[in-house]
């Protein structure tokens, strides 16, 4: 045999690592969503018709490589995402989400311990870290009389115990994601009269005291996060109208505008809204003194509310909302005359698909919020026949809900739900 030998490490384990610099690159350019990869060989993943998962070793020692690059220059349009499978990355563990979204980016990692785990040595920016995926918090709602209790759900959708309630004690408010990593309700009623309190939701999922009013109390309004970190309040039941056409934008620092007019759509209450494409949202259902509504007004990245698009599925109000699928959204249960399970799916143009037969305990008045960065969601509480319910559903990433999960916290209708942490 002939040839040049090279110098090669030696593990404490005693097998070989791989040579510096001698990667072995795998010639099939990645284009599919999900590829797991291997230590000591390089790849070129091509994100131009979707997004990717990299999935890194279960296991590994110290001087483990691994490169990866933008064949085709589009990360920034459809990112990477790397899945670090038990492993640490930059001393985050894998319940934190590692996008690189750069044009033309290329990453070399190299895995140092159990500590720090696995760390970049070059790529465009080495000190990007993680952020934790969003959470979610179910706050406030109706157990006769009013209250303030609150529960957190983790990324897996496992909800809390009770956390002792902050603010003032009400139902019927909203609750909406903003700035990117927090959240806010807003508005309610108290058992007296409503109110335009707001509290701020910290990235941990602490809810601050409350805000005094800006803009005219309500209740049974919508909430939702769109644009770039932002949220809007609209429509609901107003002292001097019961169903409302105001608007009110949140800022991305959590400050809630004074009042507008909806410039489009149907004045009610009863309704709620999601996010969904690129900073836009949706806006759906709702009842009016005429009786029940299915009509939908889309939310653009502007916060500007549209005239109302030709109902899909039962008018009803009541209904659940999230996003799901980082991109879509949908609307579930709610009552259109009775106690439901449907769904309605949206896609990520807004548009409302027909109903789905229903999954898990029909309910009213229940409300939803969206995990693990906008992937998957979780729909809890509300009132049944007879009383109030604890039960939750989860919801995939491609929008089908499973089927009851035991109840957790207490059984309360008309409460809030909003997103943080991500």
């Amino acid at each position: 045999m002939s040839g040049i030998i090279v110098n090669n490490v030696a593990r404490a384990s005693g097998t070989i690592a791989a040579t510096p610099g001698g990667l072995d690159w795998s010639t099939a350019v990645v284009t599919a969503s999900t590829v797991t990869v291997e230590a000591g060989r390089g790849y070129f993943i091509n994100t131009t018709s979707n997004a990717c998962t990299i999935t890194l070793p279960a296991s590994a020692e110290a001087g483990d490589q691994i490169v990866i690059a933008d064949y085709a220059r589009t990360w920034a349009t459809n990112a990477v995402t790397l899945d670090s499978n038990g492993l640490n990355f930059q001393g985050e563990d894998d319940t934190y989400i590692v996008d690189y979204d750069t044009v033309g980016q290329s990453l070399n990692i190299v895995y140092s311990d159990s500590t720090k785990g696995w760390l970049p040595v070059s790529d465009d920016a080495v000190a990007d870290v993680g952020v934790a995926p969003n959470q979610a918090i179910f706050a406030y709602g109706n157990i006769t009389p009013v209250t303030n209790l609150s529960n957190l759900v983790n990324l897996n959708g496992v909800i809390s115990s009770d956390t002792t309630g902050v603010g003032t004690a009400r139902n019927r408010c909203a609750g909406a994601n903003y700035g990117g990593d927090k959240g806010i309700f807003f508005g309610g009623d108290d058992g007296s009269a409503r109110t335009g309190v707001s509290n701020l939701v910290s990235n941990l999922g602490v809810i601050a005291s409350d805000t005094s009013a800006v803009g005219t109390g309500r209740s049974g309004q919508a909430g939702t996060g769109y644009g770039d970190n932002l949220a809007v309040f609209a429509y609901g039941y107003e002292p001097s109208a019961e169903y409302g056409t105001i608007r009110n934008l949140v800022s991305s620092s959590g400050v809630i505008a004074s009042d507008a007019t909806v410039a489009g759509g149907t004045g009610r209450n009863g309704t709620c809204g999601a996010r969904y494409g690129t900073g836009t949202a949706i806006i759906g259902y709702g009842a009016t003194d005429s009786g029940n509504l299915n009509v939908s007004n889309l939310v653009n990245s502007s916060g500007a509310v549209s005239a109302d698009v030709t109902g899909v599925g039962d008018a009803s109000y009541g209904r659940a909302s999230a996003s799901y699928g980082g991109d879509k959204a949908f609307f579930a249960y709610g009552y259109p005359g009775s106690f439901s399970s449907v769904k309605n799916l949206v896609n990520n143009s807004g548009v409302v698909a027909s109903n789905v037969t229903g999954v898990g305990t029909a309910r009213s008045y229940t409300k939803a919020a969206s995990l693990g960065s906008f992937q998957t969601a979780i729909v809890a509480y509300g009132t049944i026949s007879g009383g109030v319910t604890n039960v939750s559903n989860l919801v995939n990433n491609v929008g089908v809900i499973a089927t009851d999960q035991s109840g957790v916290g207490t059984a309360r209708k008309e409460l809030a739900a909003t997103e943080f942490g991500s």
